[in-house]
């Protein structure tokens, strides 16, 4: 078989350079105020905006195999966590670049790889002492439950659904303590590379107790309590620089009446959206400032609050989630409310305006509705989904028979709203509509199994299989309203709300004005999602904006610094000792290294210094402050409870002290560090690039033919 071959391991590693060149392109997803990026098809002309990693490797055209290899590594992370991936990103360029300065100083390929692995998971046992549990913010929310009282509009009355506005629970009405429980530093016991947490006087209520986004002028010792309806929320001073109507963050709406409640929406008061308790203040840590996205999750916390303590647990069912994408809304009208929301055609809104609150019969089909439609069988394959099994997937060839028939079955049956997982032939949706029949395609699974639980009914593969059992009961249908309470008609696309009594499912309704800003609103909202769940999932967190880091770097620099060996790591062992010695040190401090970059990059993304040696000048001086302390991270806890760790320098308010306090999850954190840290290694110890097929003749004839060798 003809093939090019090509040397990777020399000490200038094309592989570590290539993942060095493809994770610059991310560098400014870090930190919370990411830059978005336009992705222009030049083949269509469309273009998308995006602003993740992983919408990043999704559009870019990667052919070589180190570019495969990082994408499989960032679908992986964002699959598993919805989050860290722009870490993972940016530490993969960091550390190629870190390994390739070894290289060249000749340090062998097995001692970076022993003492790198070792470091880092030095650095994972090292900071469990900064992880906060948040069993206590679970208490807090026990404590202040109270039987919800029934959801009203502003026509005064009560939603079909029974929906409660949760800024009528205790946890959202009741005042929080000006107060907060002073960290001494001298409380923490430091023994070793160890740190006893638990010794803290910590409350994670007292640590989040200032996430309200409230700017207080510098030296004011003072606190503004936030409370409930009986007192005066806090003054958000907060600046912003609003540059367009369409990326500016949604506060004061020119619409007006849109903070009325409608529907079971979600709308809570203006002021102070932070200012809940319990998993409103988690949510708020976790979303990184970000206060439209708190609201949503405060929304879905406190719906799912009261089935999460009946079956025994705190934690956030991503399955009764599902989101709609409505275009042509200002953002400020996104909310969330009970059921299912999605986009219908003109034509089949104007059947849902024939139901007009009548209980409807309703059918979920678990699989396409077409004539062509095949199941693969009922012990399906894992990873397998039929995409098109016909030339024609949406059945426009459909005989007349079989349309026929089918139309008979639903009608004989009485049933008026239909559910399907996969496609509907058009002939059949036009008949159907016809006879009043509402039929909705490519529902999820998750929505089809939750009106199964909610009406009765059980999912047919095929119209054959239907009988009496299979069809529920009590489903309605309806058009979605706004906040101002008017159903949005937008022209090709009408947004439609479809539920039963008791159904657990949550919508959230993501509203735009700019159609290429949907996906990218809607991957935000699973990514804070994904963090809250996962936060409640962990049981902890960790204090963000940078601090995990800090410490990480405080611990490597300090290992470089101590005579011996970094670990106990079997690899590390049977090294020989005068070679080991020679190069821990250089490898350890190129660890560290990659600390100190995402640190710098991370002052710098957020406007906190204005370049990166002015930022790197920075992170010395808190090395410096965190060494003289005596203990690193009660230094780091103590700055994180006055508001931040990486604080001064350029800050673009130096004047003002703002208390807002960001977390981060402790399992994709960590995972992150590992899955970058064993990509850059894997690249490492690869030593040659052999490519089979037509592109071996393509490479015969380019100017990078000198470095392949053919065979």
């Amino acid at each position: 078989l003809p093939m090019a071959c090509r040397d990777v391991n020399a000490r200038r590693h094309i592989g570590l350079q290539q993942l060095s060149a493809l994770a610059s392109t991310g560098r400014t997803f870090l930190g919370p105020m990411k830059s978005h990026k336009f992705i222009v098809d030049e083949v269509t002309g469309q273009s998308t905006l995006i602003c993740s990693a992983g919408r990043l490797m999704e559009s870019l055209d990667l052919t070589s195999a180190v570019g495969q290899l990082l994408n499989e590594t960032i679908q992986a992370q964002n699959k598993e966590f919805r989050t860290g991936v722009s870490t993972l990103l940016f530490l993969v360029g960091a550390w190629s670049n870190a390994v390739v300065e070894c290289l060249q100083q000749d340090v062998p390929v097995p001692a970076v790889v022993a003492v790198m692995s070792e470091g880092l998971n030095s650095c994972c046992e090292r900071v469990q002492c900064l992880q906060i549990p948040i069993r206590d913010v679970k208490k807090e929310l026990r404590a202040s439950r109270v039987m919800p009282k029934p959801f009203e509009s502003k026509t005064g009355q009560a939603g079909r659904d029974g929906l409660t506005n949760p800024w009528d629970l205790p946890c959202f009405q009741r005042e929080i303590s000006a107060t907060e429980e002073e960290i001494p530093i001298n409380s923490c016991s430091h023994h070793g590379d160890g740190c006893s947490f638990n010794k803290f006087p910590l409350s994670p209520l007292a640590g989040f107790g200032s996430v309200a986004s409230v700017v207080r002028a510098a030296g004011d010792k003072s606190s503004s309590a936030p409370s409930g309806r009986g007192g005066a929320a806090p003054s958000c001073i907060t600046r912003r620089l609003t540059h367009s109507r369409h990326f500016s963050t949604p506060g004061k709406s020119r619409f007006p009446g849109q903070q009325g409640d409608f529907q079971g929406q979600l709308s809570g008061p203006s002021a102070d959206p932070c200012g809940c308790c319990g998993l409103g203040r988690l949510a708020a840590a976790l979303s990184h400032g970000s206060q439209s996205s708190v609201k949503l999750l405060q929304s879905i916390a406190a719906y799912q609050q009261e089935r999460a303590e009946s079956r025994g647990s705190s934690q956030i069912s991503i399955a009764e989630v599902v989101t709609c994408c409505v275009l042509g809304l200002p953002e400020s009208h996104s909310c969330v409310t009970r059921g299912f929301v999605t986009l219908v055609s003109p034509e089949q809104a104007a059947v849902i305006k024939l139901f007009a609150d009548k209980p409807l019969r309703v059918l979920l089909v678990d699989g396409d509705l077409t004539e062509q439609y095949r199941h693969l069988g009922f012990n399906r394959p894992r990873n397998v989904r039929t995409v098109l099994e016909h030339p024609n997937p949406q059945g426009g060839g459909a005989g007349d028979a079989w349309l026929s028939r089918m139309s008979d079955i639903l009608m004989g049956f009485g049933v008026s709203l239909v559910l399907v997982k996969g496609s509907v032939c058009e002939n059949l949706m036009e008949r159907c509509i016809a006879s009043r029949i509402l039929v909705i395609g490519c529902v999820p699974r998750d929505v089809l199994s939750a009106f199964g639980t909610a009406t009765g009914a059980q999912a047919v593969t095929y119209l054959s299989q239907l009988s009496a059992a299979c069809v529920g009961n009590a489903a309605w249908a309806e058009l979605w309203q706004a906040g101002d309470g008017r159903a949005v008609d937008l022209g090709e696309l009408v947004p439609a709300r479809i539920g039963a009594g008791g159904i657990p499912l949550l919508t959230a309704v993501l509203t735009t004005a700019l159609p290429s800003k949907a996906q990218l609103l809607e991957d935000q909202f699973w990514t804070w999602l994904y963090r809250l769940h996962h936060a409640l999932k962990d049981g902890k967190v960790f204090p963000g904006g940078g601090a995990v880091e800090l410490l990480c770097l405080s611990h490597i620099q300090a290992l470089a610094e101590q005579p011996g060996r970094p670990g106990s790591d079997k690899a590390v062992r049977e090294l020989p000792s005068p070679w080991l010695a020679e190069c821990k040190s250089i490898v350890l401090q190129a660890l560290a290294s990659g600390w100190k970059r995402y640190l710098s990059v991370l002052l710098c993304n957020t406007a906190r210094a204005s370049s990166e040696l002015e930022a790197a000048a920075s992170v010395d001086r808190h090395l410096q402050k965190a060494a003289a302390c005596g203990s690193p991270s009660a230094y780091i806890l103590e700055e994180f409870r006055r508001g931040g760790v990486l604080r001064g320098g350029s800050d673009p308010f130096p004047e003002q002290v703002t208390d807002v306090k960001v977390c981060d999850n402790v399992a994709a954190k960590t995972e992150a560090w590992r899955r970058a840290l064993d990509l850059v290694l894997l690249v490492l110890q690869t030593d040659a690039e052999i490519i089979t097929g037509p592109r071996r003749n393509q490479i015969l004839n380019s100017p990078l033919s000198s470095e392949f060798m053919f065979l």
